[in-house]
């Protein structure tokens, strides 16, 4: 870890704003993996946008719209995010998001086959069509045509704005987590 967690009563008054704003954020998202040291100091990507608050808070609003204003199912969402945190090997978006696919029930074969980067057999149509968007754009280029036709017939126009932008905010939180090496909890 490249940044060391601040502890609460360590916080600036810029930082205390957005540690309570992300507390309260990430009690009602974010709950279904460890967040938060023994000493109440933010883990994960929040611990770096802590360390720059201005920067932080933008990310963190724009993590608050995409979930204030998700329309895609959390499943169709949860692949996205997935495809991106394998590819990057961001390894704490990997822990978080396979903590909230298992709360939502996604069977083990299919988080240990989209966690080594292979697109699994068995995706319904949706979740199919994410998958197949995420892994176009992490890979780099202009999404194709006909894939961007494709989402659009499948989520509508409104959906594949959210998907684009989805995974273009979890880029940026995987390159957060890998360039301040953010390291994963234990699992309990």
């Amino acid at each position: 870890m490249r940044l060391p967690l601040i502890a609460p009563e360590d916080l600036g008054p810029e930082q205390k704003t957005l540690y309570d704003d992300m507390r309260r954020g990430i009690a009602g998202s974010f709950s279904d993996f460890k967040v938060e040291a023994e000493n109440g100091a933010l883990m994960g990507p929040w611990n770096p946008w802590l360390h720059e608050p201005r920067i932080g808070k933008a990310i963190w609003d724009l993590t608050l719209a995409m979930t204030a204003e998700a329309s895609l199912r959390d499943e169709v969402r949860q692949i996205a995010i997935l495809v991106v945190g394998a590819r990057f090997n961001a390894a704490y978006e990997l822990y978080a998001h396979v903590a909230v696919a298992e709360r939502e029930t996604m069977p083990l074969e299919r988080l240990a086959t989209l966690v080594a980067r292979i697109k699994p057999a068995d995706l319904p149509r949706e979740e199919s069509v994410a998958y197949d968007v995420a892994f176009a754009l992490v890979e780099g280029g202009t999404l194709p045509e006909p894939l961007y036709r494709l989402a659009v017939e499948t989520f509508g126009q409104h959906g594949t704005n959210e998907l684009i932008y989805l995974v273009g905010l979890y880029c940026l939180v995987s390159t957060t987590l890998n360039g301040f090496n953010v390291p994963v909890p234990e699992r309990e």
